[in-house]
């Protein structure tokens, strides 16, 4: 995959939260129609979005739904859609969520 640029979003408009590689699930609909789910790495987090270490590419504006802490009573859901997918040296691939709410 390819990087790719919006226009209207800026990477660095919105404060960002280190998240340490915490370990998230996303859910996505594949092309074929298939739901995937991942347990992944959540490297950072801001009010605009979310930036993910992914082992397989998500093409660009794949609609993906992220849960924080799935296996608790307090789980958090977000809804975002892919903003760039780019290859990373280690063969994983850096994801960037733009969040539905995001403005």
């Amino acid at each position: 995959m390819d990087q790719s640029s919006n226009d209207g979003i800026e990477r660095r408009k919105f404060f960002r939260l280190d998240m340490e590689k915490e370990l998230i699930d996303i859910s996505w609909t594949d092309a074929t129609g298939q739901v995937q789910q991942k347990k992944i790495a959540c490297l950072d987090f801001s009010r605009g979005g979310l930036r993910l270490d992914c082992d397989q590419a998500i093409p660009l504006t794949t609609q993906v739904t992220v849960i924080f802490k799935a296996a608790s009573a307090n789980n958090q859901t977000l809804s975002g859609k892919v903003l760039r997918c780019v290859k990373q040296d280690s063969g994983w691939f850096e994801i960037a969520l733009i969040l539905d709410d995001a403005k």
